[in-house]
């Protein structure tokens, strides 16, 4: 189903004006009761145990995103016009040729160990238990990100269990009806409570996912308090990022982005529940003064990120998140090293708003399957990547990513952020929640000398070791 364009409100934007209701959401002590009473297996075998470290190298993980094709709608989806847009040229799965071709580079050119699939929702695609087994098969440990409806069923968990998948990364968006309106469909809440009780009875391990929208703050606490009773490996609290198709206009409002200063105390609260249980938290995308300095090891911004070994390398994120990497039609383009985008400052944010206005990405998606085209636009792209490429110090071209990626999302900083001794190793503020709410409730820091050592806070986090894979 096409989205409408002709000036009428479209079902993307109904459904994002849905998923505000709130009324009727019973208090997050009964949610989590019922919850549990769910998930827990009547019989339940001891977790497998699992090594925790504090060494923080380059991340080794990658991504593979199959096609964004989904049997959930969640408000705050990155790729929700083009999970609802039939005919964009991202929305159908790839084939599997094409996903294992993606995933050799990943091993080849990359030295990735370990990949984290999704789609969508890669559960429901047709071949994901071949790539599964061709991942494992090449040293590329699998994760799926997934919202776990497919794995209600028992016999669904063992299959994916036997296919040799190294773990889960669980989207939980709130607990019974607040979790059923954030991802657009009822009864969501159930099914994946009853995913999980098979996953534990099956000791296949899982993380958690949850991104913080206005009906998930207050529960927080309870989500992880779920977490730890259920054996999550790990909790991931993610901000609603204006990214890819939220960043259009009028995506992101007032009315369905929580302010930081509400959701700071329901987080503390999940955060301290998970520190006291020994269990790993982290925190995506946030300015470290929204959280306590007692919780700053487990802030990931995008100076910290290439330290999680949860996280994506950004090289091979740069060559997946490419047009010819993320539709089902063309060829695979090829490898490139990491390049540093030129710095353009100001200049950025109206020109990708430019480029927005005149569905530049789809135009270049479609021009990349022409025969003609298609060849001349790979090899100028590679010519680029030569050209900017950062060289020298691995950890510093990884860095000087990091900043371009700041500028690439329009993040900012207030005169507050400016006097902050933590300003170098923190974003600072979404640029579209500035405009929103201003920078107010930043609490700068400076009762210390700046810090510029971006491991210097998660250096002290004990993270799960990740599965990795051995070709």
């Amino acid at each position: 189903m096409k989205t409408s364009t002709d000036g009428n409100v479209s079902l993307v934007q109904l459904r994002r004006k849905e998923s505000l209701v709130s009324a009727d959401i019973e208090p997050p002590e009964i949610l989590l009761e019922r919850a549990l009473a769910l998930a827990v297996p009547a019989a339940r075998p001891a977790a497998s145990p699992r090594p925790h470290g504090r060494t923080r190298e380059l991340t080794r993980r990658g991504v593979l995103w199959l096609g964004q094709t989904c049997n959930l709608r969640c408000h705050f989806c990155y790729f929700l016009d083009r999970i609802e847009d039939k005919e964009h040229p991202e929305h159908p799965f790839m084939s599997l040729e094409k996903a294992q071709e993606i995933c050799r580079t990943l091993v080849e050119f990359y030295g990735n160990d370990a990949i984290d699939i999704q789609g969508g929702e890669p559960t429901i695609w047709r071949d994901i238990h071949a790539l599964i087994r061709y991942c494992a098969g090449i040293g590329l440990a699998p994760t799926l990100i997934t919202n776990a409806l497919v794995l209600d069923k028992r016999d669904k968990a063992q299959q994916f269990k036997d296919s040799g998948v190294a773990d889960f990364l669980v989207s939980v968006q709130g607990l019974g009806k607040a979790h059923d309106v954030a991802v657009g469909v009822s009864g969501a809440h159930v099914r994946q409570m009853r995913a999980l009780n098979h996953l534990i009875a099956l000791d296949v391990p899982f993380r958690v996912n949850c991104v913080m929208s206005k009906l998930a703050v207050p529960q927080l606490p309870a989500i992880a308090r779920l977490s730890v009773e259920l054996g999550a490996r790990a909790v991931n609290f993610l901000a609603f990022n204006p990214f890819a198709d939220q960043r259009k206009e009028g995506a992101r409002t007032a009315e369905n982005v929580p302010r930081y200063g509400d959701l700071r105390g329901p987080l503390d609260e999940a955060l301290d529940v998970l520190a006291q249980a020994g269990v790993e938290a982290n925190v995506r995308y946030l300015p470290h003064c929204i959280v306590p300095e007692r919780h700053w090891p487990s802030v990931y911004n995008y100076q910290q990120l290439s330290y999680d070994p949860h996280e994506w390398d950004f090289a091979s994120w740069t060559w997946t998140n490419k047009g010819p990497q993320r539709m089902r039609a063309g060829a695979v383009s090829p490898p490139v090293p990491l390049g540093a985008r030129p710095r353009l400052g100001p200049l950025r944010q109206p020109l990708l708003r430019l480029a927005d206005a005149l569905d530049l990405r789809g135009r270049m998606l479609r021009a990349d399957t022409d025969p003609r085209i298609g060849p001349v636009m790979r090899k100028l792209e590679g010519l680029s990547y030569r050209l900017f490429r950062r060289r020298g110090d691995r950890d510093a071209a990884y860095r000087h990513d990091a900043l371009n990626r700041v500028e690439h999302n329009g993040y900012q900083k207030g005169a507050g952020c400016q006097r902050c001794a933590l300003r170098d190793i923190c974003d600072g503020f979404h640029g579209d929640y500035v405009a929103m709410f201003g920078t107010d409730e930043a609490r700068p820091v400076l009762d210390r000398a700046p810090v510029s050592d971006p491991r210097a806070f998660i250096s002290a986090q004990d993270k799960v070791e990740p599965a990795r894979g051995e070709a």
